[in-house]
């Protein structure tokens, strides 16, 4: 690739080079590559010339010549109302600054439910060296053909596959904790909205919910809890039976069930938090400016993506690197639940 000198305006090529240190063009790409035998003066003065005249090789023909692509693919779910999930863009965004601040580029490759087909075409055509997935399923036919295959490849989020290399959020901790200070405020009728239990994260969410229960010595109240609340309609309904029911408070998995909540509640004119008591597992720009503001808990996703993406690079180069790790959480405590 050529590029040019900020002071000469002229462009620079390894020709250019060669001819100007008094180097033949195979010592200039061998101190630039840093394959072949060359001497280390050599090639420091050589990569130090091209640094002052703003010469840059070409990333392509680097990755070659490494079996490289210098790509990452990043893959998020083919969601019809993915842009109603900000954890997805936000995380996807620190993948991209990390690649970037490492010469990488992204990928970004849609799935829809068990079609893993344009996984399969990047990865068997050589379009990336590395693959992060965003979302982790209890039947996971993606991590299934990556490890089969033996390709490098992160997830973000949570897998029984002690094999599988992960990073996540602590949900279970995260959701045992909030919940414990919820009955810790004297509420006992809770009521709980989840979403979809084929995504491993809804699991951990409602498995958070028990243990803080449990921990508390109360029984769960399968009169107030609803689950695989996958459309608003389903939501709502979930939401008037609740009423109906004498809930004290209603938790939601995420962000998008507890708007899709409030909404309804709005509807049917019951004051938060004096009728009822509203928290979320999951935190949005939405409910931190909701009136009142939603007790949450707050995760930071773009933490998540950045170090999802130096994990998959630190294993590119070979380095060690922890298997799984869980990143930290805040509890928030907002007006909803005073």
């Amino acid at each position: 690739m050529e590029s040019y000198n900020n002071n000469a305006h002229r462009k620079i090529t390894i020709d250019k080079i060669a001819q100007n240190l008094g180097y033949s063009k195979t010592t200039i790409s061998r101190a630039i590559s840093g394959k072949g035998r060359i001497s280390q003066d050599t090639r420091k003065k050589v990569l130090q010339y091209c640094e002052e005249c703003g010469y840059k090789p070409n990333i392509i023909a680097r990755g070659l010549a490494k079996s490289k692509t210098y790509n990452i693919a990043a893959v998020l779910p083919a969601d019809p109302e993915l842009n109603e999930i900000p954890f997805f863009q936000n995380c996807l965004l620190g993948i991209c600054e990390m690649a970037s601040s490492i010469g990488y580029d992204i990928i970004v490759v849609t799935m829809e439910a068990g079609n893993i087909s344009r996984i399969r075409n990047v990865v068997e055509n050589h379009k990336v060296d590395a693959v992060i997935l965003l979302r982790t399923l209890v039947q996971d036919v993606a991590v299934d053909y990556l490890q089969k295959i033996g390709f490098p490849f992160t997830v973000i989020g949570n897998s029984e596959n002690l094999d599988v290399p992960q990073i996540d959020n602590h949900h279970v901790e995260a959701c045992r904790e909030l919940t414990s200070l919820l009955v810790a405020k004297k509420m006992r009728r809770m009521a709980f909205i989840g979403g979809n239990l084929e995504h491993v994260v809804s699991q951990k969410r409602f498995q958070g919910f028990q243990e803080g229960l449990t921990l508390n010595q109360i029984k769960l109240n399968w009169d107030l809890i609803y689950l695989n609340c996958t459309t608003k309609a389903m939501v709502y309904t979930a939401v008037e039976k609740i009423v109906e029911n004498n809930a004290e408070c209603i938790i939601c998995m995420d962000d998008k069930i507890c708007s899709q909540v409030l909404v309804k509640l709005n509807d049917m004119r019951v004051m938060i938090p004096r009728d009822l008591k509203i928290a979320s597992f999951y935190d949005s720009l939405f409910l931190q400016s909701y009136h009142p503001s939603i007790t949450t808990l707050k995760f930071d996703e773009k933490e998540l993506g950045r170090m999802a993406c130096k994990m998959t690079l630190d294993r590119l180069n070979g380095e060690d690197v922890a298997q799984k790790l869980y990143l930290g959480y805040d509890v928030v405590l907002r007006s909803s639940t005073k």
